[in-house]
């Protein structure tokens, strides 16, 4: 498989603390908070490929939106731990995206999600991705299991 690239890594990666307001009164982070937390991750790698949400819904008439979400949690974050958020684009449609983001304390993978997002025009119905923006979503896609890098590996 292809190694990601510095860069290319960095825009993957989101770090995060646990804030009080994320926690249960036990101090542990709740569970629809992991869903914030991947929120923001996605936004910040848009961002970080130069694609504001903002100006793509002012320039482009576009937004996403979560149209499917599974999440397996396997381990409790609780108040004050260091997060870290990576996302991986999977799969890039004419109208909709698919993504993994897995939550991480230190080694420990705490929350898995799987991700389809689609792309909405103004109307709030299905819109084509804008191609400059396909293109840029497309260099930053993972490789397929399948794939290999020039030397057959």
């Amino acid at each position: 498989m292809i190694a990601a690239s510095p860069a290319l890594q960095a825009a993957r990666s989101f770090e995060l603390r646990v804030y009080w307001e994320d926690t249960d009164a036990a101090g542990i982070v709740y569970y629809a908070n992991y869903l914030k937390f991947a929120e923001r991750a996605r936004t910040e790698m848009l961002r970080r490929l130069g694609v504001g949400q903002d100006a793509l819904r002012r320039s482009a008439g576009v937004v996403f939106a979560v149209k499917r979400c599974c999440a397996e949690y396997l381990a409790p974050a609780r108040l004050d731990d260091a997060l870290r958020v990576d996302t991986v684009l999977t799969q890039l449609g004419h109208a909709s995206l698919e993504a993994k983001q897995s939550i991480w304390r230190e080694t420990q993978l705490l929350v898995e999600i799987e991700l389809r997002l689609a792309c909405l025009g103004p109307d709030l119905r299905p819109a084509r991705i804008p191609p400059a923006l396909r293109a840029t979503l497309a260099q930053h896609l993972a490789p397929s299991p399948g794939d290999t890098d020039n030397n057959g590996h």
